[in-house]
């Protein structure tokens, strides 16, 4: 039996290509879509097999769908207000939102312990974007300093990425303290040298043209190691979130990130 799945935030990027995903999956399915811009009252679906009800309402097409998985790919505030919509009506839930606060997950990890269901919170959901984070993690225990860069389109709602972020806390937990933050005697830009958390700045570039690409370089002594990892399509995404489909209804509780998953 297929699992059934709703998608919040069906018409922006991630969404459509879920969706598509979906419809290439014979062990998954799309039931239901919802998103602020739905038109009309039915989604066409790309693969010509039919279509599912959309809707800006995602209680409505929660009750009328009845489905096992509600993935979000959304804003923090879309999405928070989705996990408790969702979890109230047992659906399990996979979220590739970012920006979400520690104080946001741990309310998910409550709205699924009281409503009896799981769910999976990834800030990337590409494979190679996960190895990246595992290899930046070993690599911190033999560098004292660290920067970041991280690229995304123009369109991306927040800075620096949720990865960039959850990279540079991996690479300080790893490193057992914090980085070697360079200060330089004079500014004459403000704000050139980026962001800083736990010692290791971090820099953000939002273009026409990119997708999703971040570089951890460390420096010691002669030398720097750079481990970068690109995405030039969002079905880099979709490995992941098929995954994550299939794991979330399997479990109870939270799980944050794909590392597990993958064994690492």
């Amino acid at each position: 039996m297929a699992i059934e799945v709703v998608v919040h935030g069906a018409a922006g990027g991630m969404g459509s290509e879920v969706i598509n995903t979906l419809c290439r999956d014979e062990g998954l399915r799309a039931v239901g879509a919802v998103d602020l811009q739905a038109k009309g009252d039915l989604l066409t679906l790309p693969d010509g097999s039919g279509d599912i009800p959309i809707s800006t309402d995602l209680e409505a097409i929660l009750l009328r769908c009845r489905p096992d998985v509600m993935v979000d790919f959304t804003i923090r505030d879309a999405a928070m207000l989705a996990a408790r919509v969702a979890a109230k009506q047992g659906v399990n839930l996979v979220i590739g939102t970012t920006g979400l606060s520690t104080e946001d997950i741990d309310e998910i990890r409550e709205l699924c312990h009281n409503g009896g269901i799981a769910a999976i919170i990834a800030p990337n959901f590409s494979l190679g974007a996960v190895v990246m984070t595992h290899l930046a993690r070993l690599a911190a225990r033999y560098f004292d300093s660290a920067e970041i860069i991280e690229k995304h389109h123009d369109k991306k709602a927040d800075a620096p990425s949720g990865t960039a972020l959850a990279t540079a806390r991996a690479m300080a937990e790893a490193r057992g303290k914090r980085f070697k933050y360079t200060t330089p005697e004079k500014e004459t830009l403000a704000r050139t040298r980026g962001g800083e958390t736990e010692g290791i700045a971090i820099h953000s570039v939002r273009l026409p043209g990119l997708l999703a690409h971040q570089e951890v370089i460390f420096g010691a002594l002669g030398q720097t190691l750079t481990i970068r990892h690109d995405s030039i399509s969002r079905e880099s995404f979709m490995p992941g979130v098929v995954m994550a489909i299939r794991e979330v209804v399997k479990t109870k509780g939270v799980i944050y990130g794909l590392e597990s998953l993958l064994g690492l």
